[in-house]
Order: structure tokens, then sequence, then C-alpha cells
């Protein structure tokens, strides 16, 4: 009974219910006759520390404007924002932590239509994957994925993540999504940390991630499926490059009109790939990399491959990879990296446009197989 006077007391109120938990509250009397206004969803709910975040899993969806201020997250349990009013934004404010505990996660799961998320100025979300990198990524440790959005003409915008333990944010079945001025750093995971990808996008339509710094030890954007995204303005580093794939094996398979613009990688070990698993089949069709910047990249410039999980294979040609553009694409290797390398299948590339690419130093492949015509390694 207490705790339900303590749900209608604080809906009734509408805001700042972490500070209210941390405060003493007048309860209601079993005599209390007194009828108590519903909660305002214009107002602004203020979720705070531990406490806040036991009331945000049972008020958030009674609110349009959430603000999460310091928020501690219990360990092996998600920050649970799915499913959020039509409309709704989330502010994160100063530090959101979690509980150290082996599992898969995700350690936060949002979604919704037309929801806005921001970070207020100075703020942080920090999975402390310092506690879980032990060198063997998706292996070793069992490791919780990081920001999961399902979310459609919505926009997350001025987020900071530090030290993921694995993956950072996944976009899954998301449209007409924005995602702006984002940073995730997990430079000091370098040597230790495996499988940090910045951004994976599956089935997913119209996304825009621009104005994003990513610095970590995998892909800075894997899309793995979907059509109309734009990846521009962003700086890579320490990571794989710039990702289209791994194509084929899933239940989607088709990659159409990508565009990655205007953007840099530094010391990192790929910078623009396409990876197409061995065997599988699907399509990778309109993709465009544009005004590109390499730095010291070690293994590979560009690099296809259609054997990718099976290098000591042949290439097989159940994906196809087709009007696939370089434009403006220049920088320097690394020691004796790969300028370029590709690996296709029988008749599986073809109608590939590359001008400008002015890549310096590394060696150049003597076992490129499958070249589409007009196209050199």
């Amino acid at each position: 009974m207490k705790n339900a006077v303590l749900l209608t007391t604080l809906l009734s109120l509408g805001h700042d219910v972490g500070a209210l938990a941390r405060t003493r509250t007048p309860w209601r009397s079993a005599n209390d006759t007194q009828t108590w206004p519903s909660v305002n969803a214009t107002q602004s709910c203020v979720f705070s520390g531990a406490t806040g975040y036991s009331l945000l899993q049972a008020l958030n969806r009674s609110c349009t404007d959430i603000v999460l201020s310091d928020l501690s997250v219990p360990a092996g349990v998600t920050l649970d924002l799915r499913n959020l009013r039509n409309g709704a934004s989330i502010t994160f404010q100063g530090e959101t932590t979690w509980g150290y505990r082996e599992w898969a996660g995700p350690l936060v799961s949002i979604s919704g239509t037309n929801i806005t998320v921001k970070g207020a100025a100075g703020s942080l979300l920090d999975g402390s994957g310092e506690l879980y990198w032990d060198g063997q990524g998706q292996s070793g440790k069992t490791k919780p994925k990081f920001f999961q959005a399902r979310l459609v003409d919505s926009t997350i915008s001025d987020i900071s993540i530090l030290n993921a333990p694995v993956h950072v944010f996944s976009i899954n079945n998301s449209r007409n999504l924005t995602v702006s001025n984002v940073i995730i750093d997990n430079s000091a995971g370098d040597g230790l940390a495996k499988n940090t990808d910045g951004f994976d996008i599956s089935q997913s339509n119209n996304i825009e991630i621009v104005g994003a710094t990513v610095m970590n030890q995998d892909d800075c954007v894997a899309i793995n499926s979907g059509t109309n995204i734009i990846f521009r303005d962003g700086i890579c580093i320490g990571g794989h490059g710039l990702s289209v794939g791994s194509i084929g094996g899933r239940s989607a398979n088709t990659v159409d009109n990508v565009l990655f613009d205007n953007s840099v990688i530094i010391n990192s070990q790929n910078g623009i790939r396409i990876k197409t698993k061995h065997s599988t089949n699907g399509t990778v069709s309109n993709v465009a990399y544009r005004n590109i910047g390499l730095s010291y990249i070690t293994d590979y410039g560009i690099v296809v491959d259609q054997s990718y999980g099976a290098k000591t294979l042949a290439p097989t040609n159940g994906v196809s990879i087709t009007n696939f553009t370089l434009e403006n694409i220049s920088g320097t290797m690394m020691g004796d990296g790969l300028v370029a390398f590709v690996r296709c299948g029988e008749g599986s590339c073809a109608d590939w446009t590359w001008a400008g690419v002015n890549v310096v130093g590394g060696q150049r492949s003597t076992e490129c197989v499958g070249l589409p015509a007009g196209i050199e390694c």
C-alpha cells in the first residue's frame, strides 16, 4: 500500500522524482480523500541517482520530457526507455553509470516515434569497459552491448560515451533518424578492447550520422543492411575504418544507396572496406565514398573482400557489389600495408567508378582477383 501511495504521489507531481526520493515526502493517510491531479505529460520529469533509476522504470511512459541526472543504473539491467510517448525527449545530464556484471546487455535501449535524445553540456555515459576488456572481444567475459536504438522520425545528438565494453551504437529497424555530434571515446581500450564497433546499422532506412568522433578498436561504422544511409563530417581513429558489411547470412542482406562523405580515418587498420561473407547471398549497390582522408593506415587503404570469414578460400559470388564509387580519396599508408586489395567472386563485382584516388606509401597488391573493368589495385 505504501508503494502505491508513493507512485501516486510522484505521478501527481510529475517532475524531479529523483530529488523527491531523497527528501522527506508527506504521505497521504488512509483516510485522505483529496483528489490528486494527474501527471501533466508536458512537464519535465527528473530522475537522478540510484533511486531515480527505479522510479524511471515505473514512470517513464508518463512523461514526455525526461531528464536523467547523474543516473546510477544497477548491474545487469537495461536502462529501459522503450515505447516512449510519441514526441518524448530524453536529456542526459551529468554522468550516467552502470554497475558491473558480465551479461549481454544492452546498457541502454530506446524506442519510439518522434523522439529527441540529447546530451547536456558536459554529460557522459560511462560503460566502465576497462572492467570487461580481456583481449577476447565477443569471447572471454560476456560483455554488454551499449546503446540500442529503434527510432522513427527521431534525433540523437551531443551524446558522449566513454569506455564501451563492446559494440557501442546498434541502430536497428529505424527510419528517418539523424544522429549528430556524438563522441565515442574507447581510446583507453587500445590493446585489450575488441569488437567495439562505433555504429552498427541493420534493417534501417533514411539514417544520417553527422559530425561523429569515434575512437575505438573495430569498425567506425558497419552497415550490415539498410537503405539511404549517410555518414558525413566524421572522424574515425584507431579502428577498422568505414565499412559496409559484413553482408550475407543474416535475416536481411541488402545494402543500397549509401554515402560516406567528408570524413577522415586516422591510425586505423583499414580505411574503406566492403566485406561479404563466403558462400552467402545478398546485394550491395550504389555505395559511394567521397572526400575521404586516410592517415597512417596499417593494413588496407581500400579493401573489398568476398571471402570474409574464410580468407584461405577463393571468393564467392553470391553477393553482388555494383555501382561502387570512390571519389577524391587521399592519404598515407604505413609500412607494407596495401593501398588497395580486391577479392571478388566471378562476375559479382560490376560498374565501379574510382576517380581521384591518391593514396601514397605502402605497397601495391599483385593478388587482386575479379576486378571490374577499368579498376586497378
